[in-house]
């Protein structure tokens, strides 16, 4: 690894000079997490480049593989699991400068990967009326480029489901690592190759994805007292397939009282809330609905407002955003992803409820799965150890439910604990020295790993704090 080299190649382009700059760029929000915090803290790069144009993307990658120097890309680094983290140091390449709105058409938009998901949202509203389909509770920081690497559902998952489900990405154009890096445009089934990779295997330069009617959707807290009523209230109200809906959350009691400041002064410490966006043509259906549930109440609605001060978007409370507020009063909270897969989640929720609450509170997000609305887990834990930790993991998982892990920074352990092949073979042609963001695919460094243990990337590369 020849950094000095790199850096003498890369002089005309945007080089970050500053070394405190330096390390607030190689790291992103992985300190979500006590298990990553203790063993990521201190991963810094060597160089940070910023690229304006897919011409000097292809310079720093040329570059970077003429001197055997990693390359890690990233966005607002608003992701939480170390995925943006160059763990053997080397050059980190952010996308802030490719931020164009290229091209707004009727369902669809072409843009850069830098760009911001609020800056694109509003962008699309002022040329055409229309909306992206989904976005993360970050969407005033993360970027889209950031969003399709490292994402997998947000805000307008009850009604679109995943990221990665068929119709959510159109087109994306990537650039590989090679002595002379090539240009691909994927499409349908190659998308699979790029998309929730952490840019282990090439470099997203270009995005096309569809766009929704835009719709200035009413948002609204409903309490209830019974925390299983409130989650049925959930579902049920997203299997109203004529009630249109961009989000529905449901927090546990104490979450609303005790980590949301703003609404702590409307509900007490023993109730169950409720956050939902829904698009105003259907409120009549909505309020039809509510009407039938006679424990639920309304506190608040943003047509009619009334409080002193504004509980601020709906959506910032829900997905990670609701982790983060817990933190800010709470540092000793950290969080789990869960999917609960059977028929009756409701039941499945209560169980581990019955085995783990008020050490783990619910926190549950409502997307749609192959046609059918589910539970997603965004849980609140209260950290003790590691071992606890894993313990807890071990009974969401004899219950039934599915644990994707924020506190592992590999691709196959924060998902299925599983080899993505299409992944590994597009590694395998498109970054052949394997240079790009190594360390977050076990299958490409050890491909016998056999996932009894947390993976630890040998190379990993810490500078001390000064």
């Amino acid at each position: 690894m020849n950094i000095d080299a790199v850096r003498d190649a890369l002089s005309h382009l945007d080089l970050e000079k500053s070394k405190a700059a330096i390390r607030a760029k190689s790291r992103d929000f992985f300190w979500y997490s006590p298990v990553l915090k203790d063993r990521l803290d201190g991963v810094e790069a060597d160089l940070v480049v910023s690229p304006r144009s897919e011409a000097e993307v292809i310079e720093v990658l040329k570059a970077c593989y003429a001197h055997d120097v990693p390359v890690t890309t990233r966005g607002a680094g608003t992701g939480n699991y170390g995925q943006a983290m160059p763990l053997a140091g080397g050059c980190v390449m952010h996308l802030q400068h490719m931020n164009a709105v290229r091209e707004v058409h009727p369902g669809r938009v072409i843009v850069e990967p830098g760009c911001l998901l609020k800056d694109l949202d509003a962008e699309c509203k002022a040329q055409s009326g229309q909306e992206i389909r989904m976005f993360s509770s970050t969407w005033a920081t993360a970027t889209i480029g950031g969003f399709i690497a490292g994402g997998s559902g947000g805000v307008g998952s009850v009604h679109w489901g995943n990221l990665r489900d068929l119709g959510n990405i159109i087109r994306l154009r990537v650039v590989t690592m090679e002595a002379e890096p090539r240009i691909l445009e994927f499409r349908g089934e190659e998308l699979a190759r790029v998309s929730h990779a952490y840019g282990t295997n090439g470099i997203i330069t270009e995005i096309e994805i569809p766009l929704a009617p835009a719709y200035d959707w009413v948002e609204l807290f409903v309490t209830l007292d019974d925390f299983p009523s409130a989650s049925r209230f959930a579902l049920d109200l997203a299997r109203e397939s004529g009630i249109l809906s961009k989000l529905v959350s449901v927090y546990e009691a104490p979450t609303a009282h005790s980590y949301f400041p703003r609404i702590q002064p409307h509900v007490t410490p023993g109730s169950q809330l409720i956050g939902l966006m829904i698009a105003p043509h259907s409120m009549d259906g909505f309020e039809t609905f509510l009407a039938r549930r006679g424990d639920a109440k309304v506190i608040w609605n943003s047509q009619v407002g009334g409080w002193d001060r504004q509980p601020g978007t709906v959506f910032e409370y829900g997905w990670n955003h609701t982790t983060l507020r817990a933190l800010r009063v709470d540092p000793s909270i950290t969080y789990l992803q869960v999917r609960y897969g059977e028929a009756d989640p409701v039941e499945q929720v209560e169980r581990i409820r019955a085995r783990l609450s008020p050490e783990v509170l619910q926190h549950l997000e409502v997307l749609r799965d192959a046609g059918r609305p589910i539970f997603a887990g965004l849980s609140l834990v209260k950290f003790t150890t590691e071992d606890r930790l894993n313990e807890i993991v071990e009974i969401h998982e004899s219950e039934g439910a599915m644990i994707f892990n924020p506190h592992r920074y590999t691709l196959e352990e924060g998902g299925r604990q599983r080899v993505d092949d299409r992944q590994l073979a597009f590694k395998r042609e498109a970054d052949p020295k394997g240079l790009l963001n190594p360390g977050k695919m076990i299958s490409w460094d050890q491909p016998a790993w056999s996932y009894d243990r947390m993976y630890a990337f040998d190379r990993l590369r810490r500078v001390a704090a000064e």
